[in-house]
């Protein structure tokens, strides 16, 4: 008789879940400030703003897939993913801060230079830690039910972390003054909570992974080559990649283009916290609706579901075109219903998928080699969605200042700050939704079949 996996103690479901202040954190403030930093704050032309605000991040593709596969590697040869996370940990708050913390006159081309750098320098410090902290549900416990327990607790923690980030981190800013000591303060504030939480995570990894997972030699097939063609085996992870990375694009796109949508659309840079409040603050709300959803209907038709709100409501934030005012509010709190299931569904079928792929594959380590690419991509789409929103700006006639000397925008701007905010993510989440038809695993189709 095969004995149940114990469950999950309570301190290890808390301490993985404290992972998310971090992940949460990093993925949301800058995509939410960072561009609004460089155009208003330090005077950079916004064309020139997108590529500082993407590059950094681009690498992601070609380090956290490399990151992916030294983590299973080491994971294989010493059982652990432990040095991983506790790098990334000490290190994010250190270069989160100086991202922020530009020289009081310093020129624009040596403020451009300093936030590359550091901004550069923080994707790589979070990706030591975000890699192998996708990786560690696996690695955790093997039993199905306690991985969806897991997952639904990082998901609740991430949306609080992610509203903390997004609607407290302005106000920090305007506490400090806002300007440059503001941006400041938040920097160095936010960087400390980052780590904190980060190191809830590290605490609880487990010290050897070997009754997870069988002895394997950590030099065979752990390659970044190796990893990646594990990767692109597996049919199911290419679908629900591709349908995430689209979503995280939209994603960022939206929260790229919120803080102009405050200041210059609804005439109030403090209505940021507002917006984002209204964005994420459902959550927590609606998360049992979630996954009562999923237990009548399964993960990939609540996942059509979430998504559908979510494009309905982009759509519907058009109007800010004609009739700019505070009904918007409303308008993204049902986008923010949608918003939860799309962060909560596809975190909780990527487990699926490596589950799927060890079972298939004798138990060979390469949770690192999947997490590596998901982050990647992840952190690309938030990325470049910001990039796209300061591309859009460059073309609508934006004009650039500084925080001493405003100026008011163009009707051609206002529309172009309302394109990305509401059409751009409305057609990236469209062309997701396609994607997500293509998904198909073994489990998936089990639940169906159950009903």
């Amino acid at each position: 008789m095969t004995m149940a996996p114990p469950r999950l103690s309570r301190s290890t479901v808390t301490g993985y879940s404290l992972g998310s202040v971090g992940t949460g954190g990093f993925a949301t403030l800058p995509g939410l400030v960072l561009a609004y930093y460089l155009t208003d704050t330090l005077g950079v032309a916004a064309a020139a703003a997108s590529m500082v605000v993407f590059v950094p991040k681009a690498l992601d593709v070609l380090i956290n897939p490399y990151i992916g596969s030294r983590s299973d590697a080491d994971a294989a040869r010493t059982g652990t993913r432990r040095r991983f996370l506790l790098l990334g940990a000490l290190t994010l708050p250190v270069f989160f801060a100086l991202t922020f913390a530009v020289p009081a006159g310093a020129s624009t081309l040596v403020g451009c230079l300093w936030v590359t750098t550091a901004f550069i320098l923080a994707a790589i410090a979070f990706g030591l830690f975000q890699v192998p902290y996708i990786a560690l549900p696996a690695e955790l416990t093997e039993d199905y039910h306690e991985r969806s327990r897991l997952m639904s607790w990082r998901v609740a923690v991430l949306a609080v972390a992610i509203l903390l980030f997004g609607a407290g981190g302005p106000e920090l800013r305007e506490l400090g003054g806002g300007g440059r000591t503001g941006y400041l303060l938040m920097a160095v504030i936010a960087g400390l909570t980052l780590g904190l939480g980060m190191l809830g995570a590290w605490r609880i990894a487990p010290r050897s992974v070997g009754v997870v997972h069988p002895p394997v030699e950590a030099s065979s097939g752990h390659g970044l080559a190796d990893s990646l063609a594990a990767v692109r085996s597996s049919g199911p992870f290419r679908f629900l990649l591709g349908t995430f990375a689209l979503q995280a694009l939209a994603i960022g796109s939206m929260l790229g283009a919120a803080q102009y949508a405050a200041t210059y659309v609804l005439d109030s840079e403090r209505a940021v916290s507002i917006l984002f409040a209204a964005l994420v603050a459902p959550a927590l709300a609606v998360m049992p609706m979630w996954i009562r959803l999923v237990r009548a209907w399964g993960k990939q038709r609540a996942y059509f579901l979430a998504s559908g709100l979510f494009l309905a409501s982009s759509v519907a934030m058009l109007g800010l075109i004609a009739v700019p005012g505070p009904w918007v509010y409303a308008v993204v709190a049902v986008a923010g219903i949608g918003y939860a299931g799309m962060q909560m569904l596809p975190m909780s079928m990527l487990p699926d998928v490596i589950s799927d792929h060890e079972n298939t594959t004798a138990g060979s380590v390469r949770a690192g080699a999947f997490s590596g690419v998901w982050t990647a991509a992840e952190t690309l789409g938030l990325a470049l969605g910001p990039a796209v929103v300061l591309a859009i700006l460059a073309v609508t006639g934006f004009v650039s200042s500084t925080s001493d000397h405003p100026v008011a925008q163009s009707d051609g701007a206002i529309t172009g700050i309302v394109i990305a905010l509401a059409a751009v993510p409305a057609v990236l989440v469209a062309a997701s939704m396609m994607t997500l038809r293509g998904y198909r695993l073994a489990a998936e189709e089990l639940n169906r079949s159950s009903k």
